[in-house]
């Protein structure tokens, strides 16, 4: 039988040392221990995350939860330690300390646990606006957050939404789709404005538009009050907006306080290498909190999902001594109504774009000094290698870009 621990309330620590020590409990860490385990079948590996709960998939958070009757909550888990063997995961764990030349971690609980090599993936941590806080209020990122607003949800109640980006947009939408009241606030002219051509951008406004979505554009929320059991958002402009429920979605920042407390080079993010090790030769990064090398887009630091599975997976295995380099380049996404897209790349609609019809849908090149830097895929399936390889070796004409991708 596989030997494997899921210790899940506040536990007390009673492994002291672990081959291989994860701290982040996310897609990321899900994907590092699988990475170990191909490499090495027996290293210990723990798992030290602050979160509820055990490794799940986030976007369906957004996604399929809302708009996709078949997608329960019972396919949300990745069955990290049940897929895992020899694998402990200890929830709502906080680390405050890595003490490099001691290979120890210090915990909020005033235990401390040894390790022979590190992987940091601690994510991002929700921007948010000034305003008291309740359980009403949801700066928008876990699974707890998922099942508080499904609860503040329905029954028409009026649920604001903080931010035009992935989380907010998504949202929006998803709750549209059941049975709630949806105010949209974002500081765009169009929403989608600041990624996507204008006319993208007002077919995809007009999408949630004609779902029935109040949209506030141009503005930003600054801060809100509670009064009874009502929410009031004070707007930029002066105006305000009442809410039975806010959700908070305007990115998050990378949680970088570990590895700058503990000497690591910390840039945009923790600088990592091809093989996604810091400057420290047993502590790797990945995930939302790695600078590393991309192979096309340069030196870069990526919030998305697909970098978040791919980098975890990478890490785990350099880790365990595959010497491997991480040299996949990943994509981003999004899905609302009728609206799927795709993306690699620099999205910033004050470069010039390069528009193709395809099929029923478009391919958008972002050009700077007639290269193509970012690309984006509308309602079609593209071959994302192929964007890949037009990026990495793009045409000197950028005519020559027109029906170089097609729907799959």
């Amino acid at each position: 039988m596989a030997d494997y621990t899921n210790e899940k309330l506040n536990p007390q620590v009673t492994a002291s040392y672990y081959d291989y020590l994860i701290i982040g409990g996310g897609m990321a860490a899900d994907t590092a221990a699988r990475g170990i385990r191909e490499q090495d079948s027996f290293g210990t590996i723990g798992i030290l995350s602050s979160d509820n709960d055990e490794p799940y998939t986030r976007p369906a958070l957004t996604k399929k939860l809302w708009t996709d009757s078949t997608f329960t909550e019972d396919q949300v888990a990745l069955n990290t330690t049940k897929e895992i063997k020899n694998t402990t995961l200890k929830l709502k764990t906080t680390v405050t300390a890595i003490e490099r030349e001691h290979h120890r971690v210090q915990l909020e609980n005033g235990t401390s646990i040894q390790y022979k090599k590190l992987l940091l993936v601690t994510g991002g941590e929700p921007k948010m606006i000034d305003g008291p806080d309740d359980e009403h209020v949801i700066p928008f990122r876990e699974w707890s957050d998922y099942r508080r607003l499904r609860d503040f949800s329905g029954n028409n109640q009026h649920v604001v939404v903080v931010g035009g980006g992935y989380i907010g947009s998504e949202l929006a939408a998803g709750l549209i789709q059941n049975n709630t009241k949806v105010t949209l606030i974002y500081p765009d002219e169009v929403l989608g404005g600041s990624q996507f051509p204008s006319k993208l951008a007002k077919e995809y406004e007009a999408s949630f538009r004609d779902a029935g979505v109040e949209l506030l554009n141009g503005r930003r929320a600054e801060s809100y009050t509670k009064e009874g059991e009502s929410f009031t958002l004070h707007l930029d402009d002066g105006s305000t907006v009442e809410a039975d429920t806010i959700v908070i979605g305007l990115g998050v920042s990378p949680r970088v306080s570990l590895a700058e407390q503990s000497g690591l080079r910390v840039e945009d993010g923790v600088y990592v290498d091809e093989q996604l090790r810091t400057t420290d030769p047993d502590i790797w990064a990945a995930g939302d909190i790695a600078f590393y090398p991309d192979r096309i887009l340069g030196r870069t630091r990526i919030e998305h999902v697909d970098h978040a599975r791919k980098s975890g997976k990478a890490a785990g295995k350099a880790m365990a001594g595959s010497g491997e380099a991480y040299t996949y380049t990943p994509y981003f996404y999004s899905v609302v109504f009728s609206i799927s897209w795709k993306a690699i790349g620099t999205l910033d609609p004050s470069l010039t774009t390069l528009i193709d019809e395809v099929d029923n849908g478009k391919v958008v090149y972002y050009l700077d000094d007639n290269l193509p830097v970012g690309i984006l895929t509308w309602n079609i399936e593209p071959d994302l290698d192929a964007v890949r390889s037009i990026l990495s070796d793009p045409p000197i004409d950028p005519q020559s870009l027109r029906g170089m991708i097609r729907s799959q």
